[in-house]
Formats: C-alpha cells, sequence, structure tokens
C-alpha cells in the first residue's frame, strides 16, 4: 500500500527518503518488509504520502463467533 501511494503521487523512493531523513536503499527495504516499521516510523512515512492510520473498535471473532482466546494475542 505504502509503495502504491508513493508511485501514484508520483515520487521516486529518493524524494520521499529524503523527507524521511533515511537512504533510498533502506526505504526499498521498508517498502517490501513494512512489517519492519516502527509506529514511529509508520506514521511518519503515512504522513509524507498523505495517509491517515485510524484505530477502531471492533470486535474480532472466530468463524464460530466465539471471541478469541487470551493466547490469541
Amino acid at each position: 500500500m505504502l509503495a502504491s501511494r508513493r508511485r501514484a503521487l508520483k515520487l521516486s523512493q529518493r524524494a520521499v527518503a529524503a523527507k524521511l531523513g533515511i537512504s533510498q536503499n533502506r526505504l526499498s527495504e521498508l517498502e517490501e518488509n513494512p512489517d519492519r516499521l516502527t509506529l514511529d516510523r509508520l506514521l511518519t512515512l503515512a504522513n509524507v504520502l498523505g495517509l491517515e492510520l485510524t484505530i477502531h473498535d471492533q470486535a474480532i471473532r472466530d468463524p464460530a463467533g466465539s471471541p478469541p482466546s487470551a493466547g490469541e494475542w
């Protein structure tokens, strides 16, 4: 999603990386492995790309309708 948004805005990795204060190479790694983003870096990157992170309450249930067990977190 992040790389797609960057491309849609016609921004190069180099330009976005400069705004984040990281190398183009590091941004490429983060786009390929977004699970390595810290929350702080994700929020900063989202801001640069004009995206908003939203958190909302959602009941998580299994297909049978039961709430998750304590071990699922």
